[in-house]
């Protein structure tokens, strides 16, 4: 009676030492679809009404990106900006560097002589580029 009390208690033990991988795979498929779902929900950046352009170009690897909103609110890199101390920020930015580039980011309902008005402090700044970001726009 001994021996099968112990064969028992040995065969209990053995199953229970061991863990079940199926609910850790199951939360783990469960966490990835989640954040699979999320993950494009995610904006970083300030929302902006680009224009539309049919030629493409390539941004240049080291470049500032300067977006003005529709009402007419200025950000350098995500950082609000007025456009007095436009100038000043870039220079501090350009300071040591070889290639001066800064693509404008200007939602298409902004007036014209706004965005002239700040491509000429990025100018003044010592950009030798000015690019201006556009939405490409597919051919049909």
């Amino acid at each position: 009676m001994a021996l099968k009390f112990e064969r028992e208690r040995v065969r209990l033990e053995s199953a229970l030492s061991e863990i079940n991988m199926i609910p850790l795979i199951d939360i783990m498929l469960v966490l990835l679809i989640i954040f699979m779902i999320t993950a494009p929900m995610i904006h970083s950046g300030i929302e902006v009404n680009l224009p539309r352009a049919e030629t493409r170009t390539s941004p240049a690897e080291e470049r500032m990106i300067i977006t003005i909103t529709k009402d007419r609110k200025i950000y350098i890199e995500n950082n609000p900006v007025t456009l007095q101390n436009v100038e000043d920020r870039l220079r501090e930015y350009f300071y040591g560097k070889e290639r001066k580039v800064a693509f404008i980011k200007g939602d298409k309902n902004v007036p014209y002589g706004f965005v002239i008005s700040v491509i000429d402090r990025v100018k003044k700044a010592g950009a030798e580029n000015v690019g201006l970001i556009v939405e490409y726009e597919e051919r049909k």
